[in-house]
C-alpha cells in the first residue's frame, strides 16, 4: 500500500461532526471546471479510474466535454477514488462535485457522498399516479385493437371519437393514413456534445446580441499573387489582416459585461473549423504580434489537432474575434452569427474572377466578399465599416 501525506488534502478537506465530537475527513472534491466565461455546465464523457482505484495528483482522471472541446480533468490530490458522483454521459453544472478522492479507509461525510442532482434544465417529469396511469390507457373497441395490431399502430397515440373517448376502427384507419403521409425518418441524431453546445451558444447570441452586418467586396489580386508564390492560404492572410485591424480599431476587440464594455489588450483571433462532430474555433493567440509565416504555422498545427481530436482547453479559449470561411464550398456571401461573448465575426466568401470597371475600362479581377456581423449594443455602423475597410485595404495592398 502506498501511503499519502494528509497535508496534501488540507486545502480542500471536508470536516464532519458526529456524536458531539469532530471527525476529520480529509476528502478532496473533483469538480466540473469552468472552461470559459459563458460555460454553465459540462458533460462527463469518460472516467479513467474506477471507484476504489488509486489515483495520483496531476494525472488525467476524467474527460469532460464543453465549449465544443473535450478536456481531461486532472486529479486534484493523490489517494483513492472513493466515489463517482456523476456517471458518464451526465451533464453537471460548473463548480459542482463530480467525484471524491480520499484515503482508502476514511469515512466520507454523508453530505458529500450523495450523487449530485442534475441541472434544472434536465429535470424530469414526476411519475404518474395510479389514477393517472389508468386514464392514460387507451380504451378501444375489439375491432380497433385488431386493426391497430395489424398496422402496428400505438393505440395510446390515437385520439378516440367513440363514446367517452373510445377508439374505434375508423380512428385507427385515419391515424394510419396520416402516419403514412408523414415523411419517414431515416436516422435520429441526438442533440448532444459539440452540436448541443453550438446550438446553445448561437441561440444565446441570436437572442441577446442585436446583430447588424456590413458587406464589402475586396480585390484579391495581390493576395492571389502571394498565395501562388508562397502557398500561404487566404485564411492565414485574413488572420494577419484582421489582427492588424483589431489593433487599430480597439472597440471591435471587446466584450459586453453587464453594464460595461471591456476592451481586450490581447488580440486572439479564432478560426472556425469544421470538425467531425461539429464546428470548433481554435484560437491563434496574440495574432497581431506574429508574422504571416508564424500565423500559418500555428494555424496548421491547430487544424491538425482538430482532425486528430486533440484540441486542448487552451486551444479553444480566450478568443476575442472570430473568422469563418465558407469560400471553399463555393459560397459568395453569408451572414454569420457572433461567437459569444465576442463583439463581431467576419464571414469570408470565395475568391472568384469577375469583370470590374477600372478607370473606365472593364477588366477581370479576383474578387472576394467579406461580411462583418457585429453587436450593435457595442459598435455602431460607421466604426464597423471603418474596421472592415481597414481589412480590405490590407488585403488589397498585400502588406502582410
Amino acid at each position: 500500500m502506498v501511503l499519502f501525506s494528509p497535508s496534501s488534502f488540507l486545502p480542500s478537506r471536508v470536516t464532519s461532526f458526529a456524536t458531539g465530537m469532530e471527525s476529520l475527513s480529509l476528502v478532496t472534491k473533483v469538480v466540473m471546471p469552468r472552461l470559459s466565461l459563458t460555460m454553465k455546465a459540462g458533460t462527463v464523457i469518460q472516467w479513467f479510474r474506477k471507484e476504489s482505484e488509486t489515483v495520483q495528483k496531476g494525472e488525467p482522471l476524467v474527460e469532460v466535454l464543453s465549449e465544443k472541446v473535450t478536456y481531461d480533468v486532472e486529479a486534484p490530490a493523490s489517494g483513492v477514488l472513493r466515489k463517482i458522483l456523476a456517471e458518464e454521459g451526465s451533464e453537471v453544472p460548473v463548480d459542482q462535485a463530480i467525484g471524491l478522492i480520499g484515503l482508502a479507509d476514511e469515512p466520507i461525510p454523508q453530505e458529500v457522498a450523495e450523487p449530485q442532482p442534475p441541472p434544472e434544465s434536465a429535470a424530469t417529469t414526476p411519475p404518474l399516479s395510479k389514477s393517472e396511469e389508468i386514464s392514460e390507457r387507451a380504451i378501444a373497441s375489439p375491432a380497433a385493437k385488431r386493426l391497430a395490431k395489424e398496422l402496428h399502430v400505438d393505440l395510446s397515440q390515437v385520439k378516440g371519437t367513440g363514446p367517452e373517448g373510445r377508439v374505434v376502427e375508423d380512428d385507427v384507419k385515419l391515424f394510419a393514413e396520416q402516419f403514412e403521409a408523414e415523411p419517414k425518418v431515416q436516422e435520429i441524431i441526438p442533440m448532444v456534445g459539440i452540436r448541443k453546445t453550438t446550438a446553445e451558444r448561437l441561440s444565446l447570441s441570436a437572442r441577446t446580441a442585436p446583430h447588424s452586418t456590413v458587406v464589402m467586396e475586396v480585390d484579391m489580386s495581390n493576395a492571389v499573387k502571394i498565395h501562388e508564390e508562397t502557398r500561404l492560404s487566404y485564411t492565414e492572410m485574413l488572420v494577419k489582416a484582421v489582427a492588424a485591424a483589431l489593433r487599430e480599431h480597439k472597440i471591435m476587440n471587446a466584450t459586453l459585461d453587464g453594464e460595461q464594455i471591456k476592451v481586450f489588450e490581447d488580440v486572439n483571433v479564432g478560426v472556425a473549423v469544421a470538425a467531425e462532430k461539429g464546428l470548433v474555433v481554435p484560437v491563434i493567440r496574440n495574432a497581431d504580434r506574429k508574422s504571416l509565416k508564424e500565423i500559418a504555422s500555428v494555424l496548421q498545427t491547430l487544424v491538425e489537432k482538430v482532425r486528430q481530436g486533440e484540441l486542448t482547453k487552451n486551444d479553444v479559449t480566450g478568443g476575442t474575434f472570430t473568422i469563418t470561411n465558407l469560400g471553399m464550398y463555393g459560397v459568395d456571401v453569408f451572414i454569420p452569427i457572433i461567437n459569444p461573448p465576442e463583439t463581431a465575426i467576419l464571414g469570408v466568401g470565395r475568391v472568384v474572377e469577375k469583370p470590374i470597371a477600372v478607370n473606365g475600362q472593364v477588366t477581370i479581377k479576383p474578387m472576394m466578399q467579406l461580411s462583418l456581423a457585429y453587436d450593435h449594443r457595442i459598435v455602431d455602423g460607421a466604426p464597423a465599416a471603418r474596421f472592415l475597410q481597414s481589412i480590405k485595404q490590407i488585403l488589397e495592398i498585400g502588406s502582410f
